[in-house]
């Protein structure tokens, strides 16, 4: 079993700031990908950014210069630091992970959401 604990998520007003976090635990060998999502109602999840084992990153070109992804490999943690917010920033954000587990079962895991609502 895998859990994906997604936290910081809430309102903040256009303009502001806000720094998401997502922690995995259970039967974790290694994670390589860990990464953000996002998705509104009526829309297809997209990817809002990626960071791999060795921090190689991948944004979304909608965030660019913007939000920063980075990870904490001890503590296998990926972060979200989302500047200079959007109200089209509103969304549920999911955090996503590619575990490979003690038993050798590789699949992607994803986080249950936190909502950020971006508006004055």
């Amino acid at each position: 079993q895998v859990q994906l604990v997604e936290s910081g998520g809430g309102l903040v007003q256009p303009g502001g700031s806000l720094r998401l976090s997502c922690a995995a635990s259970g039967s974790i060998f290694s994670v390589n990908t860990m990464g953000w999502y996002r998705q509104t109602p009526g829309k297809e999840r997209e990817l809002v950014a990626t960071i791999t084992s060795s921090g190689t990153t991948n944004y979304a070109e909608s965030v660019k210069g913007r939000f920063t992804i980075s990870r904490d490999n001890a503590k296998i943690t990926v972060y979200l630091q989302m500047n200079s917010l959007k109200p089209e920033d509103t969304a549920v954000y999911y955090c996503h992970a590619y575990v490979v587990t003690h038993t050798n079962y590789v699949a992607n895991y994803w986080g249950k959401g936190t909502l950020v609502t971006v508006s004055s």
